[in-house]
């Protein structure tokens, strides 16, 4: 009878805990954060310059919409894409109304390529270049969810609309601490156009592209909607300071600077005994630079004694310059021993031509890890050779047997030189 009462109660349990696991879970999923699509959308200028000839012979209009056309037909499947125009729609000469011109095209939403294909085809260049409006309406087509968030602009002249200038409203956008990057392409730009694409695309972490050629516009604007789609770490801005003692101490993470030409960047970072700093420094060129030069980066002790450094150089065109180090910190035997406290100096040696501004410094990008140190028996390497023991061994043992099959040869050769 007790048995079967347990039994009863048992089957009575188990019911009640199915019952309980059927009837809640809605509410065990709704504590769980949901990441938003990653949402993107691409500004396009559409005013009267855009009719220009002067991209593999053909308008810059029409390299903008092949570009769209090829981009939106790679855009991944899981990236909410629109598309918003400035200078679209109005014709007339009216300033106040010029500047009141941008449109959404296509609303921020999983993308059906047909349909953006057909409004993108249907677009004529226009009228004037309200770029600081259109930057403000696209930032509130992106507003709300938590996933990236990135504009595309796309232009080939300068904004027409002052004295709301486009820089300020990139710099409010940044400000409002909404993580929303808005990259910058400027079509056969001018100075002054880059200048202010650059300033636009600085001011929110972004980049500018200078675009001469349409398989350009096309692979950059693919790259930029496929960016929005991978993993991002938010870089965390720091300001370096003139000398280490001065320097702000790092953890873990990406960080992001500014060094001036010819300027040194200190750090400090904790590493303790048993564990392993690795850093890696990128410097942008966000304007024209001088051909040759270099990057360093240095770990150094807090007296001043060289540890380990990273170096690059070269000549010639290019967008960013990367090195790295690592210093693996020996364990030891005491539990209590104190940590070390390692300078990292980033310095630089790009100048900048005769009439380019030298100011804000170069924008760049820190990465300081600090982990757990490599195990000795397999990792460190030993007398600085590390698994280069094994090949020493081999070289050795080859030349010992070499050696004596030559001594024996020798000898047999004398031998027979002898008896004849």
């Amino acid at each position: 009878m007790i048995r079967r009462q347990r039994l009863a109660a048992g089957v009575c349990a188990l019911l009640a805990a199915l019952t309980a696991g059927l009837a809640f879970p809605t509410a065990a999923a709704a504590d769980e954060t949901e990441q938003s699509a990653p949402k993107v959308e691409l500004v396009l200028d559409v005013s009267g310059s855009m009719r220009t000839r002067d991209i593999d012979g053909g308008t810059r209009m029409a390299a903008a919409k092949q570009a769209f056309d090829d981009v939106l037909d790679a855009t991944p499947q899981d990236v909410d894409l629109g598309i918003r125009t400035l200078g679209a729609n109005y014709r007339g000469n009216d300033r106040q109304e010029g500047c009141k011109d941008t449109a959404q095209l296509y609303p921020v939403g999983p993308l059906d390529r047909t349909d953006a294909k057909t409004a993108v085809a249907t677009l004529q260049p226009t009228g004037w270049t309200p770029i600081g409006p259109a930057l403000l309406k696209a930032a509130g087509d992106l507003d709300g969810g938590s996933g990236t968030r990135r504009i595309v602009l796309i232009s080939d002249g300068e904004d027409t609309c002052q004295p709301l200038d486009p820089c300020e409203v990139a710099r409010e956008i940044a400000a409002k601490g909404i993580g929303l990057t808005i990259d910058t392409l400027g079509l056969v730009p001018d100075a002054k156009t880059r200048d202010q694409l650059s300033c636009i695309a600085d001011a929110t972490g972004g980049t500018y592209t200078s675009v001469q050629h349409k398989e350009q516009l096309t692979d950059r604007v693919g790259q930029l909607v496929h960016r929005a789609a991978d993993p991002v770490v938010t870089p965390v801005a720091v300001s370096g300071a003139a000398q280490c003692e001065k320097a702000p101490t790092l953890k873990s993470g990406l960080y992001t600077d500014r060094a001036e030409f010819g300027q040194q960047r200190w750090y400090k970072v904790d590493v303790d005994p048993g564990q392993e700093l690795r850093a890696s420094v990128s410097v942008a060129d966000d304007r024209a630079v001088n051909p040759s030069y270099g990057l360093l980066l240095r770990a150094v002790t807090f007296k001043g004694r060289e540890i380990v450094r990273g170096e690059a150089a070269g000549t010639g065109r290019t967008d960013v310059i990367s090195t790295g180090l690592r210093y693996p910190k020996p364990p030891s035997d005491d539990d209590n021993a104190p940590g070390e406290t390692v300078c990292l100096e980033v310095a630089h040696s790009f100048s900048a031509p005769a009439g380019v501004k030298s100011t804000p410094g170069l924008p760049l990008e820190l990465t300081v890890d600090v982990v757990k140190g490599p195990d000795q028996a397999h990792d460190v390497a030993a007398f600085g050779l590390g698994r280069g023991w094994w090949l020493l061994g081999t070289l050795v043992l080859v030349g010992f047997v070499a050696g004596v099959l030559w001594g024996w040869l020798s000898r047999w050769r004398i031998a027979v030189w002898r008896t004849n």
